[in-house]
């Protein structure tokens, strides 16, 4: 190894022309905070770490995939932009890319947020923000207003979406400009002209720390040799991974995933690991009829458990043989894992309500078992399936079957399955109740459970999951089911309430039992508009027999009012736990 030091102006030079990043790099996660600390701490001349680079020759280049660093970066980006080599030099980054990025980002390009409650797919929910320094902020005088006073940040640094007027209170300056003015006969041209288009209001002295603060970028980017770096020679890929794992042990810890990433990235033979896989967790994320929350852990271990390997997740398990079976099994892989988030979000189970990953595994092992069904067909044996590996994995997850270490559940669950499709293509819901309860994971719901079912409330996220196993006969085929409210919030309001004179205490119970579980439905959202209209014991009336026994509505008439909400309530408990008691037991609900 080599020891070397440049400045950041150089380095940026080189950033997606010399220097790229290998495939075993994870992906990009620092946040504006981290960065705007990373050029305050320029700013004052702390050191900011050593980096490590890989030099690779040119048969190496055609044996690894190489990266561009993001420049423009969309925040939740994972997939970096591959780069052809085209017989040009390339050294690639092993330890420094986050701070490599930053400075790119910061320099050169922009920072871009999505609106809280936006679509990831839609370009208007995007605000690109670029990198600017308020000339006048003395960083020896710092405001105790500022908000980024908690990460250190005492010099103007601030991510603006437009680029923002000056005034005498402010003199704004991108910070990339510095990049044009490289000597010290630029920075002399550049100063001259800041001191001229500064606002008329700005006194002598403060326009003396604008200049102060100009040449200190300059200094900083263009004079301090701050980056420090060892470049390795070596051409040997698992030398070099080693070097990158004892690297990253150092600052932000290299996690399991990371290192699993890295390694099967190292040995997948066609070296599309990482567009591969995180190219798919995108798809289920953003791409399906509603919103998923995968990540690479769940999809690597599902990798494990579909191939039929030891489903603990380590990285033994990762062995070359392992990788090629799965890149082998890739398509067939995919399409279960889709098959099966497709089926989950077609019950109206989504990122929102699906409290286990690990509780999908069984049915997408299934699922990868059965490949020429889908489950939302037509045929009697895809509805009757379908809705088996509903209630299964609605009790599953409502009894936390796979929550904290759950290795060994997946495993007995695999192996019931696996036994089952020898004699039998049905899905062994029975089985599944029957082997984990031996291994002593009861995914069946007790009394117990179904107590504590009657507890949930208004929004929880298991609240939509016990509703959908109560409701046993809802045809899920194109329709989406809202959790509603019987009798109305609006009605049981404690302004409302108090306005017909009743007690105080009486007005508390109401108010504790209006977001039960026991005062909540499932509707199509067209039958919930309806509803809002209209008062509830007026709507009630205009309902069937038919209808008030699918929702488990008592025939206390006198009940249906808010007033009376604890009795509803406690009337309806007993009817939705007699319902769950069939359920669970086999018997029609």
């Amino acid at each position: 190894m080599t020891y070397s030091t440049s400045t950041i102006g150089a380095v940026i030079s080189r950033l997606n022309t010399e220097l790229f990043l290998p495939a075993i790099q994870r992906p990009f996660v620092w946040k504006p905070s981290q960065l705007l600390a990373l050029f305050d701490s320029l700013l004052k001349g702390y050191p900011v770490s050593s980096f490590m680079f890989w030099e690779v020759d040119d048969d190496t280049k055609r044996e690894v995939r190489i990266y561009r660093f993001f420049e423009n970066y969309r925040a939740g980006d994972t997939l970096n932009e591959p780069v052809q080599p085209d017989g040009r030099k390339v050294v690639l980054v092993l330890d420094g890319q986050q701070r490599l990025t930053s400075f790119l980002i910061g320099l050169r390009g922009t920072y871009s947020e999505k609106d809280r409650y936006a679509r990831k797919n839609n370009p208007d929910a995007w605000n690109r923000h670029t990198l600017y320094l308020d000339l006048l902020k003395d960083p020896e005088a710092p405001d105790e207003e500022e908000e980024d006073q908690e990460f250190g940040v005492t010099y103007g640094l601030k991510f603006l979406a437009s680029a923002p007027r000056n005034s005498n209170r402010h003199h704004w300056i991108r910070l990339g400009t510095i990049l044009d003015h490289p000597t010290l006969e630029h920075l002399e041209r550049l100063a001259e002209r800041t001191r001229r288009e500064m606002h008329h209001g700005v006194t002598a002295y403060e326009a003396d720390v604008a200049i102060r603060n100009l040449r200190r970028l300059h200094q900083a980017i263009w004079v301090d040799e701050a980056v420090n770096y060892y470049s390795e020679t070596s051409q040997s890929v698992d030398r070099v991974l080693d070097i990158f794992v004892r690297a990253n042990d150092g600052g932000t810890k290299l996690s399991k995933p990371d290192l699993l990433m890295s390694m099967i990235t190292s040995k997948w033979p066609e070296g599309r690991a990482r567009e591969d896989i995180f190219g798919f967790v995108n798809f289920i994320n953003q791409s399906l009829a509603a919103e998923n929350r995968i990540n690479r852990d769940f999809l690597l271990k599902a990798c494990l458990v579909l191939c039929e390997t030891d489903v603990q997740y380590n990285v033994s398990n990762f062995t070359q043989a392992t990788i090629e079976m799965i890149e082998a099994n890739w398509k067939a892989i995919k399409a279960a894992i889709e098959n099966s988030f497709r089926l989950l979000n077609s019950f109206g189970i989504t990122a929102d309500n699906l409290t286990s990953l690990n509780a999908v595994l069984p049915i997408a092992y299934y699922l990868y078992r059965s490949p020429e069904y889908s489950f939302r067909g037509q045929t009697e044996f895809e509805r009757s399936n379908a809705r088996q590996m509903q209630k299964w994995l609605l009790q599953s997850l409502l009894m936390g079957t796979f929550a904290g270490s759950s290795d060994r559940t997946i495993s007995l669950a695999r192996n019931a399955i696996r036994e089952n499709l020898k004699q039998d293509r049905n899905f062994p819901a029975a089985r599944l109740y029957y082997d984990l309860a031996i291994g002593g994971r009861l995914t069946r719901l007790d009394d117990r459970a179904i107590e504590e079912i009657l507890e949930l409330k208004y929004s929880q996220s298991k609240t939509f999951l016990a509703l959908s196993l109560i409701y046993d006969d809802l045809d899920w085929a194109g329709t989406r089911y809202q959790v509603d409210h019987i009798i109305p919030q609006a009605s049981a309001q404690k302004r409302v309430l108090m306005g017909q004179n009743l007690q105080e205490a009486q007005v508390q119970r109401i108010g504790i039992a209006v977001n039960k579980l026991a005062n909540l439905q499932l509707l199509p959202s067209v039958e919930n508009l309806e509803k809002s209209d209209i008062s509830f014991d007026t709507w009630i009336t205009t309902r069937d027999r038919h209808y008030r026994d699918r929702h488990l509505i008592g025939e206390r008439v006198d009940h249906w009012r808010a007033t009376q909400l604890p009795e509803f309530v406690a009337e309806r408990e007993k009817l939705i736990y007699a319902r769950l008691k069939r359920l669970v037991e086999g018997a029609p609900a």
